[in-house]
């Protein structure tokens, strides 16, 4: 037995290490490439997207607590985009907005961007569900030029799916319209600066003011609500209000030709005070008012500062929005970082301020102001018929239709809670 063994194992033959690892290498590989298959073939994974600012993190649409922050997510390029909820045909979009019958070169591409928040999703504004859910209800835009830009978003989504319409004015409303089919009414009231203001001369026979040197001016009462909208809370289920863009535009209240000369109780605050101490007074006074006239039951929200994107100077000093891509995260706070107090560095001062005034005030904030600041490509710029471009302004279909998704989520977020 043993001689016999030793001639077995003198005749066993060596199997080499090369081909063994090679085997192993080409199965690994095999696998690998079947895996990849599998995924390539689902078509969610597969559906390609481009992001312009913080990538969504995997699996992002349940939010973490129970509650999210819509204002942290990334645009999305959908290249299988659903059909546009409207489109230059609405008549009501202002001319200079309309930016696919003015052929701005962008214009249809705008209704391909998404708006995806990193850890829940925002759901489509869904008219037909808005126009049942909010039967016999009164919203009110109050605002600036801005607020109207949204007011006429939502007003062309509803009258695409509802066209028996009333229009009329209701409680002082610059525009409004009433949905027949549903008894729901939107109007939109003008107001630059929430606070009644006017032309202030100076008075031949003197005055306080006049006896600092001032001869003319602007008198903004930070007391008294502007007409346009004072009966707006008590008839209006739903109040969105804004501010911002006027109270730093040197270019309408020159601080040496034509300054705001804030007024209290009908009588000039003394020593004057600057445009943002005048915005701090005008939110106390405006809020107050608000509470006290505000209909019982009665939802109010404030929208944050929608930002501009003047690159190379003001409107007024030749700046421009030829962009085509929404910007990055770095090109944002290049254009709107307070650190370097440039031409667009209006929006995060403005919130700031909002910030301060609106803390526990029981007003709801419609922050849009972060998504917004990728637009630099949303802007009508120079199709909007102006001598000058127009980065201030949105185009119509475009971002505020984002806006009223936003508006849309948290509105029925609070109904639910409610």
């Amino acid at each position: 037995m043993a001689a016999r063994n030793g001639h077995y194992h003198n005749h066993v033959k060596k199997i080499p290490l090369f081909p063994l690892l090679s085997l192993l290498c080409f199965a690994s590989i095999f696998l690998v490439l079947s895996l990849s298959r599998k995924t390539s073939s689902n078509p969610l994974l597969s559906h390609q997207t481009f992001q312009f600012g913080q990538s969504p993190v995997p699996d992002p649409n349940v939010a973490l607590g129970g509650s999210c922050d819509y204002s942290d997510g990334a645009w999305i390029y959908d290249h299988q985009p659903r059909p546009a909820r409207y489109d230059g045909s609405c008549k009501e979009i202002f001319k200079g907005w309309n930016c696919i019958t003015n052929n701005k070169s962008n214009g249809w591409e705008l209704t391909k961007w998404r708006w995806k928040p990193r850890r829940c999703d925002l759901p489509l504004f869904d008219p037909v569900y808005f126009l049942e859910k909010y039967r016999n209800t009164n919203i009110g835009f109050v605002g600036d030029s801005l607020n109207r830009n949204m007011f006429i978003s939502l007003f062309c989504t509803l009258k695409r799916v509802s066209s028996k319409v009333k229009k009329w004015r209701p409680a002082g409303a610059d525009r409004g319209f009433t949905f027949l089919n549903y008894n729901l009414t939107i109007a939109y009231h003008r107001t630059n600066l929430l606070a009644r203001y006017g032309r202030w001369s100076a008075n031949a026979n003197g005055g306080v003011l006049e006896s600092l040197g001032f001869k003319e001016g602007f008198r903004l009462d930070v007391d008294v609500p502007e007409g346009t909208w004072a009966g707006a809370p008590a008839f209006h289920d739903i109040l969105i209000f804004n501010t911002g863009h006027w109270w730093w535009a040197p270019s309408k209240f020159d601080p040496v030709k034509s300054p705001m000369l804030f007024f209290k109780k009908d009588h000039p605050v003394i020593p004057p005070i600057p445009p943002d101490v005048g915005l701090d007074m005008v939110l106390k006074h405006m809020v107050l008012f608000i509470k006290k006239n505000l209909q019982p039951g009665a939802i109010k929200f404030f929208r944050t500062q929608s930002p501009r994107h003047f690159e190379g100077g003001d409107w007024n000093e030749g700046g421009t929005c030829q962009r085509l891509q929404p910007l990055s995260p770095e090109q944002v706070e290049g254009l709107f970082s307070l650190k370097n107090n440039g031409t667009n560095v209006e929006a995060r001062l403005v919130n700031r301020h909002l910030k301060k005034a609106l803390k526990r005030s029981g007003f709801h904030i419609l922050d849009i102001t972060h998504m917004s600041e990728f637009r630099a490509d949303a802007h009508p710029s120079t199709s909007g018929g102006k001598k000058h471009h127009d980065c201030m302004h949105w185009c119509l279909p475009g971002i505020t239709d984002t806006w009223n998704d936003l508006f849309m989520e948290h509105l029925n977020n609070i109904k639910f809670r409610d």
